[in-house]
């Protein structure tokens, strides 16, 4: 197996039982012997340095651990994973997916940054090969025939959570936005949800530099600049190592600004709350004043079959908990599962590709959701809050605020 230590593998499946897991996470033809199809070739395009690394060790794992979990194939077919470096632009998201091409791949999976994926579009369409992209998901990639989504289209997290606190924030209120610039999609989003003319909205959008790789102070002019709004909340749009940096340097702000932070689900996803525990909690490990919540398709307590199965095989597998990009590129490899065994003995990209709209709904660990006209999902998202689940610091669902797509 190359694409996953074997070793850990076998001990995975050994300590939760091959069948269990094909019964919760597999196809509705499972209970029939798996035909002995052709070997098939599918390419995976992720980052593999800078700042999108982390989101690509996830997007990788993720469909790995599908593969593990139903003896490497697809569709009844032995896989060969390819991966791909996608780069950190357009350019070099186009060499990884002309590579792939060229290898034979019978479909393509990933792509962490959405410029890249606007900029392989008319590559992937015109060779007629079919991505399941498992994060980017602009709003302005539309009309597209070989390209599907398992994550989200980019303005739904802030339309979910604009449309939730509309309901709920007092009439006193001032809402404050704050994001990178290019983060247009989840911002507007967010106005449209909340509603552009609510006077509770304190103003245009703080935009601020739009590094991936931001230092100790680059925020802080912004946050000045927001905080002289006086605002009684806070909308931001942060990943990563920007994510970090723009908490920390927040909390620098106490006791200017002690109110809420709303966000989509990325400020807190991955190895951020361990990064900003120390900003967070008070010298006897309690968490200060101020709460953050955040929107996600996913979260890793949800109590559902497909869930428990999934989140237990990857905290044992990988010794954390999953994240949405992880979720939605183990779905990406459940819908070419489905797919593929729809298209049959001797499947092509373009027979893939149409057995893609005939998948139905994907029991999933976000829930159950199907694909929409527009090749995204149609899925619920719900609201999360940080706080302790026993000791380890955590995204905490508390409900289910929406259903979009």
């Amino acid at each position: 197996m190359s694409q996953m230590n074997r070793r850990r593998a076998l001990q995975l499946l050994a300590a939760l039982g091959t069948t269990g897991l094909v019964a919760g996470c597999g196809t509705d033809d499972e209970d029939e012997p798996a035909a002995a199809g052709s070997p098939i070739k599918i390419g995976l395009v992720a980052p593999e340095s800078g700042s999108g690394k982390t989101i690509g060790e996830d997007i990788v794992n993720g469909f790995e651990l599908y593969l593990a979990t139903h003896g490497q194939r697809l569709g009844g077919h032995p896989v060969t994973l390819v991966k791909a470096d996608e780069g950190d632009n357009a350019k070099t998201g186009q060499a990884a997916v002309n590579d792939l091409l060229k290898q034979g791949v019978l479909a393509l999976t990933g792509v962490v940054n959405p410029t890249v994926m606007s900029g392989i579009r008319d590559i992937v369409e015109q060779a007629r090969v079919p991505l399941i992209g498992s994060n980017a998901s602009p709003v302005s990639l539309q009309s597209v025939v070989y390209i599907w989504r398992t994550s989200y289209v980019l303005d739904e997290p802030g339309r979910a959570l604009g449309a939730y606190l509309k309901q709920r924030l007092p009439a006193s209120s001032r809402v404050v936005t704050i994001a990178p610039e290019g983060s247009l999609d989840v911002v507007q989003g967010f106005r449209q949800g909340f509603g552009v003319d609510d006077p509770r909205i304190a103003g245009e959008p703080v935009w601020t530099d739009p590094t991936a790789d931001p230092g100790e102070g680059t925020y802080a002019p912004d946050i000045r600049q927001a905080l002289s709004r006086r605002p009684t909340a806070i909308f931001c749009h942060f990943s990563g190592t920007a994510a970090i940096q723009f908490i920390k340097q927040l909390r620098r702000h106490r006791p200017a600004y002690t109110g809420p932070i709303y966000a989509p689900g990325f400020l807190t996803e991955g190895n951020v709350l361990n990064e900003v525990r120390g900003v967070l909690l008070d010298k006897e490990d309690r968490l200060l004043p101020g709460p953050i919540q955040t929107v996600s398709n996913y979260s890793a307590d949800l109590n559902n079959n497909a869930n428990r199965i999934f989140a237990s095989a990857y905290r044992k597998t990988f010794n954390v908990s999953p994240s949405t990009y992880a979720m939605a590129s183990y779905d990406a490899a459940q819908v070419l599962d489905g797919a593929i065994r729809i298209a049959g003995a001797n499947p092509t990209p373009q027979q893939v590709n149409l057995a893609l709209g005939k998948v139905g709904q994907i029991d999933s660990p976000r829930g159950v959701w199907q694909f929409n006209q527009p090749r995204t999902p149609q899925q619920r998202w719900y609201l999360r809050t940080v706080q302790f689940d026993g000791r380890l610091l955590s995204n905490v669902m508390l409900n289910e605020i929406a259903t979009l797509g």
